[in-house]
């Protein structure tokens, strides 16, 4: 857990034509602002559907690889 909180302090934002988006080391939006209105919906919205995904991702290396060492090829 203590890695989570590291990765949660790392932050790093753009902003383009009155869009700013701000994300962490822990891959989740932690802001949206469209034309300077603060868009929590959407930031949870987001974060959900990255949470679903990863979910599906994992289960779906543990069938075809099993996990890791799939993904290094068996070398691991």
């Amino acid at each position: 857990m203590q890695l989570k909180k590291k990765l949660e302090a790392i932050s790093h934002s753009e902003e383009k034509d009155g869009v700013k988006v701000v994300v962490n080391g822990a891959q989740e939006v932690i802001k949206l602002e469209i034309d300077g209105v603060d868009r929590k919906d959407v930031v949870e919205l987001i974060n959900k559907a990255y949470k679903e995904i990863q979910k599906e991702a994992a289960k779906k290396m543990m069938e075809e690889g099993g996990g890791l060492s799939g993904l290094l090829g068996g070398m691991g």
